[in-house]
């Protein structure tokens, strides 16, 4: 008797089963946040609220002692498409396209961010693919440090389509 492979579902499968607070658990405890230090404080219920901090640490310092690039670019990153997904729902395609970060001052000291998905952006988003077409928009955060000042600005662009009926 043979038996057959068990499947276990994809990550994408949970995420979508989960309320907000259980994905931010999920999220705190997945290695590539954990070994950066990227900490999810805060996700709405309605998805469209996303608070990250980033801790310092000596393994998430640079060469010269400030918090490393590639950690603060990965506190920004799921976010944007992530929040556009759950408030547009499944009858949407959304994709990350890019990504681009600006160093603006040296990050001494822990950072975070807060990501907000407005009704205008997803009114503007529904709109433009309204008819199928996919639209291509950017969306902006900063890094903050915890005095206030101005470490990175960050930018997202969403590939977004609506699915064939």
């Amino acid at each position: 008797m043979t038996m057959a492979p068990v499947q276990s579902p994809s990550f994408q499968t949970l995420s979508k089963d989960l309320g907000a607070t259980a994905l931010r658990r999920g999220l705190n405890l997945w290695p590539p946040f954990l070994a950066a230090s990227v900490h999810v404080d805060r996700i709405s219920a309605d998805f469209r609220e996303f608070d990250v901090s980033l801790r310092m640490r000596p393994w998430s310092r640079n060469y010269v002692g400030t918090q490393f690039g590639g950690s603060l670019f990965a506190m920004c990153d799921p976010w944007w498409m992530l929040g556009a997904l759950r408030c547009l729902g499944d009858e949407y395609i959304v994709w990350d396209k890019a990504g681009e970060i600006d160093f603006v001052s040296p990050g001494r000291t822990d950072v975070r961010t807060s990501i907000r998905i407005t009704d205008e952006l997803l009114d503007e988003i529904r709109a433009a693919t309204a008819d199928g077409s996919k639209y291509l928009v950017w969306c902006d955060n900063d890094v903050v440090a915890e005095d206030g000042t101005l470490v990175a600005r960050y930018r997202k662009q969403l590939y977004v389509r609506r699915k064939p009926a």
